[in-house]
């Protein structure tokens, strides 16, 4: 045992990772009363509600600019710093760029925690970044009640090849490529009710980058991605299909679940994130009337380090499923797919 081993980050913060966020509903209303962007090199800002913005250097060169933090969602503290850079990094993935460089961003309670805690954090955060193949180059550090930890990233793109979550069509397949049920988990082990010891496996999914998922994809004809965090998969859905003015077709036995996830959520386990995000889905969702809440909250669970949701052509989408397969991608899943009814409107079926 080492002297981390009996560190409990979580229990030192009220919500756990992107459970911690204000939910769309807060968020959407306020982003929507901003003034309007005027750069003509802005190529994506927060009109649409994607996962970073996109600023054009050239017409061959794009950076991606993206931010992301929040409190502990698990108890080690180098797994912590690894699974929220891993998370911060996966903005510039879903916008199928490549992440340059990061900048640390922290609130730590001196009182409350060693220095060598923090010392730990940011190993972890350090390793993960050269997973990516970047350095983290320094970064900012306030005295917080709670531990906050995250990375502000820079990432390149083509301009003309950045992905976006405006561009889904009708007709698509879309794809997810981690599985769900992280925020159930993560809660469960907060609360000392993981009697399947799931958390090992939830924090090695959350650990995992989104880079082998984007690298495979970029070979093919993206429409529209996002990766799905703190809104759940059906609320980073939405997004997508507002912005690409489609709906969308959601087939629950098909979306890829952590089996533990599916025991605790009935259990009564669930972030107050993902109660929020589903009270906010009531205007966008159709559900069967065959699914129960314990499904209905299952797919607005709020994860953390989540996986990338990707739109593609049909024709394109048993080529690429097989092709992340192949990569290591063994989550990898059709779930859905898009339609061109009513703007924004989700349909979830069994």
């Amino acid at each position: 045992m080492n002297s981390f081993d009996e560190v409990r980050l979580t229990q030192l913060a009220k919500r756990a990772g992107c459970a911690a966020k204000h939910p769309p509903g807060y968020l959407l209303p306020l982003l929507g009363a901003l003034p309007s962007l005027s750069d003509p090199k802005v190529l994506v800002g927060s009109a649409t509600a994607d996962d970073a913005a996109i600023y054009k250097l050239s017409d061959e060169l794009a950076l991606v600019l993206t931010t992301d933090f929040f409190t502990p969602v698990v108890d080690h503290p180098r797994d912590f710093g690894a699974v929220a850079a891993a998370n911060a990094l996966s903005d510039v993935y879903a916008m199928g760029g490549r992440p340059l460089a990061a900048l640390n961003l922290v609130g730590f309670p001196e009182e409350r925690l060693e220095p060598a805690v923090l010392g730990e954090i940011l190993r972890g955060a350090a390793g993960k970044a050269k997973e990516a193949g970047i350095d983290i180059v320094g970064g900012h550090t306030i005295r917080t009640e709670e531990p906050i930890f995250g990375l502000a990233v820079v990432g390149a793109v083509h301009p003309e090849r950045a992905w976006t979550n405006t561009g889904a069509r009708p007709g698509d397949t879309l794809i997810l490529t981690k599985p769900l049920g992280l925020g159930i988990i993560s809660t469960a082990a907060k609360l000392g009710e993981d009697p399947l010891g799931a958390i090992a496996g939830a924090i090695g999914v959350m650990g995992t980058l989104n880079r082998a998922a984007a690298e495979v994809l970029a070979e093919f004809e993206v429409h529209a991605a996002t990766d799905v965090t703190g809104f759940g998969l059906l609320g980073h859905l939405r997004n997508v299909t507002a912005a690409s003015q489609v709906n969308a077709l959601v087939r629950l036995n098909q979306v890829p679940v952590l089996p533990a996830a599916w025991q605790y959520v009935r259990a009564g386990i669930a972030p107050g994130g993902t109660h929020a995000n589903l009270r906010f889905l009531a205007d966008w969702v159709e559900f069967a009337p065959e699914l129960s809440k314990e499904e209905q909250l299952m797919l607005a669970d709020a994860q953390t380090s989540g996986g990338l949701l990707v739109a593609l052509p049909q024709e394109e989408a048993e080529t690429a499923l097989a092709a992340l397969h192949r990569a290591g991608v063994g989550e990898g899943r059709v779930v859905g797919e898009i339609g061109a009814g009513r703007p924004g409107k989700i349909r979830v079926v069994r």
